[in-house]
């Protein structure tokens, strides 16, 4: 990680004023800006910080300098949120990750860049977690789990031991998950889900016990696309 303890967070939504307010309350980071995309700005400040235009971030917090954090939501199956990770990534930004202080973790957790881990999670031994892994609120890793980068976890969900989860995946508030499971690219597992068997790529995985459509059924891809704006 850069020494540099002074943070840009890039985003002016909800989860950007929420990464705010955890570096700001439980880490050793002071943000001192905000950045977006040139054509979503849409004022100088936000939460009281400048707001400064990509095309002006690098010559005003120069990343020898600056850490960054990219906070963004699931859109678009959190393919936005990994094209901006590489957007800063691009611009030779660290990007910083946050772990709650009220989570437990063990010291073998294998983390990669711009993770967002919230509170009350038990992340049990030998865990590894991608770059750019959001883990909302109390949620269970079983130990020796490895879950991919830009994955999206709600609240609440349980993944039991040695599963594998691929990358930008999506997973709804209570899902549930079964030892040793393997879960493919782009996987949505909907709220409540119960997960007993592996499943591929792009499934859509509904209901206690799980009703899994495949990658290539039409009505899970609908599914799949209604919810987080895709065309594909």
């Amino acid at each position: 990680m850069s020494a540099s303890r002074e943070l840009v967070i890039f985003g002016s939504a909800e989860v950007a004023e929420l990464a705010h307010y955890y570096f700001t309350e439980d880490s050793e980071y002071d943000v001192v800006a905000f950045t977006v995309d040139d054509e979503f700005v849409e004022g100088d400040t936000f939460r009281g910080l400048p707001m400064i235009p990509w095309s002006e971030t690098v010559k005003r917090f120069p990343p020898d300098r600056y850490a960054m954090h990219v906070a963004l939501s699931y859109k678009k199956l959190n393919r936005l949120r990994q094209a901006k990770f590489e957007q800063a990534k691009a611009a030779g930004y660290t990007l910083a990750s946050y772990v709650c202080s009220r989570s437990a973790t063990w010291p073998d957790l294998e983390m990669g860049e711009n993770c967002f881990i919230l509170e009350n999670q038990t992340i049990q031994p030998t865990v590894k977690l991608g770059d750019n892994v959001m883990l909302w609120s109390g949620n269970h890793i079983g130990h020796g789990s490895h879950i991919g980068s830009h994955t999206y976890f709600a609240s609440h969900i349980v993944v039991s031991g040695h599963c594998r989860i691929g990358e930008r995946c999506f997973f709804g508030v209570n899902a549930t998950l079964r030892d040793f499971l393997k879960v493919g690219d782009e996987a949505f597992i909907a709220m409540d889900a119960s997960l007993t068997r592996d499943v591929e790529a792009g499934s859509v995985v509904l209901g206690a016990p799980a009703t899994v459509f495949g990658p290539d059924d039409p009505k899970g891809r609908k599914i799949r696309n209604n919810y987080f704006g895709l065309d594909d």
